[in-house]
């Protein structure tokens, strides 16, 4: 019985297909989903999230949500989640330098920018981690 999969932002649908099994980056730690598995509501975290099909892995990342399994469906809700294929590496350090230059300007920042840049940079840091892991 396999899995169907949904990974959604505030902008897009991310990911829409069936799967085999999903691993999702939570607060609690990594969680794998399997065919079969009980009821769960969890918060993610900027992580990893790999989907496995017929014997392939694809790897994702995701920042911020939740994610819930109801009976053989995965919902991910994510602020925001973007495919390994799809990540433009200088496009991200681009963006990781302007946030880290705006992190150290601080003292100019409201508290609610403040959270936003520091995730962001979190995003980022694993867009890298994943996309250079993957060469």
């Amino acid at each position: 019985m396999p899995l169907t999969l949904e990974i959604v932002t505030p902008e897009a649908k991310v990911y829409s297909d069936t799967i085999d099994t999903v691993v999702i980056p939570t607060v609690e730690g990594e969680v794998g989903i399997l065919p079969g598995h009980i009821p769960l509501l969890t918060q993610i975290q900027e992580g990893e999230l790999r989907v496995t099909k017929g014997g392939q892995t694809q790897w994702l990342v995701v920042s911020g949500g939740f994610a819930q399994v109801e009976g053989d469906k995965v919902r991910v809700l994510a602020e925001h989640a973007i495919d390994e294929e799809k990540i433009d590496e200088k496009a991200v350090e681009d963006a990781l330098k302007r946030a880290e230059q705006l992190l150290q300007d601080a003292s100019t920042t409201d508290p609610a920018q403040f959270e936003h840049l520091q995730e962001l940079v979190r995003f980022a840091g694993v867009q890298l981690d994943v996309k250079r892991r993957r060469r």
